[in-house]
């Protein structure tokens, strides 16, 4: 005799949600290195987070004002800037925080940012590119124009406070988003909103990171920390998809991709800054619990809802990138990937191949204007 309907649905259930339980209560949860066990203190020192009014971005800023350093949050908002400035001096007792707006997915936003930055700091310690998008409109809920042409803004504003984490998403989502994929990403995008993703989560911080070079430089010894996940090893560097001459098959190849490129183009830099001593290093953050899920049906809800117990909080998330930026265990180290356990391992085949970073960095610094100061 069959089973009703209410157990065929459950006993499915039952076995996905004891293999994720295993998955995530495995090595997404080893931690050997604990952020209030550390002594380094960064008074003198000045530190830039990118996406800091929520999530990784801000919990990391919060232990770097905590150490003393200049902290400097970078966020699209000025609202939930502001709320997180007030938050972080309370909770660092550290007055010596600042806000200053950036939009990563507009390359004048960008330079306008640097401009600034460079005329009122005169060092630049750590640098956390942690800020982006996951993708779609249930990310980016606003219409997008045309793209640009090189060296040029990316139209329209993309939220660049949230962690860079598959299952992280923004604060705020369209009541009328896109449908989600199994990923947790909009299962189709606009090509302009995968333009969009690719400006936020590569070219944004590409710019950036090269318009603060001379200043790190001068500041060494520096670190540049660049926030990616463990989907990176799903992605594709295809130069194509920063362009659009060539779509990704989905949204969550785009986000994978743009993740890989994160990784790729540190290890390229990494070795140009060979002798600098600035250090260049990417990371996954792991597993973290949000409220991404609450678009899909009940049944997939209750499963997460489960699981979630078993993932990290944004306080745990951070974990990596601050061994990263902190830890003297990382002093020296640079042109790797650290897992979320902030374990030592390889990234994906094409983030190590030189032939493929190199590629990838000449295609940023054309479509950028990197060649031509990036200023213009």
């Amino acid at each position: 005799m069959s089973p009703p309907p209410l157990a065929a649905l459950l006993a499915p259930l039952a076995g996905l949600a004891l293999l994720l339980l295993l998955l995530l209560a495995g090595p997404w949860r080893r931690r050997t290195w604990r952020p209030r066990a550390c002594s380094v203190d960064l008074r003198g020192k000045t530190a830039l987070v990118t996406g800091a009014n929520s999530g990784i971005g801000k919990c990391v800023a919060v232990d770097l004002a905590r150490r003393n350093a200049r902290t400097v949050l970078a966020c699209r908002d000025p609202a939930k800037g502001q709320a997180a400035l007030d938050e972080i001096r309370r909770a660092a007792g550290n007055p010596n925080v600042h806000l200053r707006l950036l939009d990563l997915s507009s390359m004048a936003s960008v330079r306008d940012f640097a401009r600034r930055f460079l005329a009122e700091e005169p060092r630049l310690d750590i640098l956390v590119n942690n800020a982006g998008i996951t993708g779609g409109k249930a990310q980016v809920g606003t219409p997008h124009r045309s793209s640009p042409s090189p060296g040029q803004g990316v139209p329209g504003p993309a939220e660049p406070g949230a962690s860079q984490e598959l299952l992280q998403a923004e604060e705020e989502s369209t009541p009328n988003s896109s449908p989600t994929s199994a990923e947790g990403l909009p299962g189709a995008a606009s090509v302009e909103e995968v333009k969009l993703l690719f400006a936020t989560n590569v070219l944004g911080p590409f710019l950036l990171t090269n318009l603060l070079l001379g200043t790190l430089k001068a500041s060494a010894p520096a670190r540049i920390v660049n926030v990616s996940s463990f989907v990176h090893y799903k992605g594709t560097v295809n130069v194509k998809f920063l362009t659009g001459e060539e779509p990704p098959k989905n949204c969550s190849q785009a986000y994978y991709s743009s993740k890989l490129m994160n990784v790729a183009f540190a290890n390229e830099l990494a070795g140009q800054l060979q002798g600098t001593g600035v250090t260049v290093n990417s990371l996954n953050p792991g597993v973290v619990r949000t409220g991404i899920m609450r678009h899909f049906s009940w049944a997939v809800r209750l499963l997460y809802n489960v699981c979630s117990i078993f993932m990290k909080s944004a306080e745990e998330g951070a974990v990596s990138t601050l061994y990263c930026a902190v830890s003297r265990e990382v002093e020296g180290i640079t042109g790797k990937y650290f897992d979320s356990d902030c374990s030592l391992v390889l990234p994906s085949a094409c983030a190590q191949d030189p032939g493929v970073t190199r590629k990838l960095w000449d295609a940023l610094e054309q479509l950028v204007d990197l060649r031509n100061g990036g200023t213009e």
